[in-house]
């Protein structure tokens, strides 16, 4: 048996992605230690659930406005001043530490741990993951489940992406493996770092045995559905809204599960002002975001691209889609493009930005029905026989028994 440590910036419960990896990595009969830091506080909250029920260890590091607030509070000075000396100055003598807040305190906390395999998760985990498996001489490995550098913006004189890129040109040459969410992500990194090729590890998720009700036609609305994490205005919201505000109010609906923090509340205003029929829910934990979306037609994948980043990822919201067996409206970036090309039957493509191309498919919809039936039919098949974790684990697991037995 092995022993396994995985760093990342945020909560587990915040991150299924590595919720999933390390359960498979136990699964296999490896001994698994998550060194993670306070995000927010609701996912404090399902953290704390989240955590007694798995048999993985854990660590918190950098402390918590709600049981080390002292700690918490230091890390949170040390941030901003390194931050602001970083942007004042452009020299990257505290860069390690300004990459985000736990940062200073994931590498300590993990330079204590001997491990056959450190894995990182978010950048702010890099640096701790790099220094912990140096100091111990033993394989590392990062999950890119972003194009972290080009997250922000995609101007390269912007401080955020002078300040990642920095990271990722010092730490990732060092890694023995690369994971990555999508295509174009993988090819970005391998253009930049010529190592061997990432792997892609696609946002699935284990199978479900969901089956969406049927389609409420002719009296019911058509109900439309989008999660995140927080509510905000990148996220092509204005799309949507512009185009159900054209159409029959009593013909669809609009759901949005996700935070609503305060300084969101003015955009939240903005949508309920088009007039149409929209509905807020609370953030739910993530292994139950499936069964909830089952209860909708359509799932909404509406990147704007705003990013390099967000041009090129393939978010969580498309697989949960499939899982839950939705009829899937996404927007025509790169990588969901690619996706929908690839697979057809399971929904349409818009451009960001033309509503009236929304307009104009949510109509045809409301007139054909049996399309929405066929795309969620699509969904489930493919979920059920193709895009799960089930059988995208094995190239996860695949890399990390490569990377120790080097």
């Amino acid at each position: 048996m092995s022993k396994i440590v995985i760093i990342t910036s945020g909560q587990p419960a915040l991150n299924p992605r590595l919720v999933k990896e390390a359960d498979a990595l136990t699964e296999a009969g490896h001994k698994v230690v998550v060194i993670y830091a306070y995000w927010n506080r609701w996912g404090h909250l399902f953290n704390q659930k989240l955590l007694e029920e798995k048999s993985w260890t854990t660590i918190c590091a950098g402390g918590n406005p709600e049981t080390n607030k002292v700690i918490y509070t230091l890390s949170k000075i040390v941030y901003k001043l390194s931050t602001l000396f970083t942007r004042l100055t452009g020299k990257m003598w505290l860069a390690e530490w300004a990459i985000g807040r736990p940062a200073p305190f994931l590498m300590r906390a993990a330079a204590k741990q001997t491990a056959d395999l450190y894995i990182g998760h978010n950048l702010a985990a890099l640096p701790a993951t790099i220094k912990a498996a140096k100091k111990q001489k033993q394989p590392c490995g990062f999950d890119a489940e972003d194009l972290h550098r080009y997250e922000v913006s995609s101007d390269p004189n912007h401080p955020d992406v002078i300040l990642k890129s920095f990271i990722e040109d010092k730490y990732l040459p060092q890694l023995d493996y690369l994971t990555v969410s999508s295509q174009p992500i993988g090819s970005a990194y391998q253009q930049l770092f010529p190592l061997s090729a990432p792997k892609i590890v696609r946002n699935v998720f284990p199978k479900s045995d969901i089956t969406p009700p049927p389609l409420n036609r002719p009296n019911m609305p058509i109900r439309l559905f989008w999660f995140s994490q927080t509510l905000g205005s990148q996220r092509g919201l204005q799309d949507i809204a512009g185009a159900l505000a054209k159409l029959s109010r009593e013909r669809f609906e609009l759901h949005l599960l996700c935070d609503q923090p305060a300084y969101t509340l003015s955009f939240k205003k903005e949508l309920i002002a088009c007039g149409i029929n929209i509905f807020f829910y609370d953030p739910l934990p993530a292994d139950q975001i499936v069964a909830f979306a089952s209860q909708f037609d359509i799932g909404l994948a509406t990147e704007p691209g705003f990013s390099i980043n967000n041009d090129f990822a393939l978010s969580n919201k498309l697989f949960t889609y499939l899982q839950a067996g939705l009829f899937i409206i996404a927007s025509a970036t790169t990588a969901q493009k690619a996706f929908i090309e690839q697979y057809p039957d399971v929904g349409s493509l818009f451009q960001s930005g033309n509503i009236q191309a929304l307009i104009t498919l949510l109509s045809a919809l409301e007139d054909n029905p049996v399309t929405i039936k066929t795309g969620q039919a699509a969904s489930i098949k493919l979920a059920r026989t193709e895009l799960n974790w089930e059988a995208e684990k094995l190239v996860f697991l695949s890399a990390t028994d490569e990377a120790m037995k080097r």
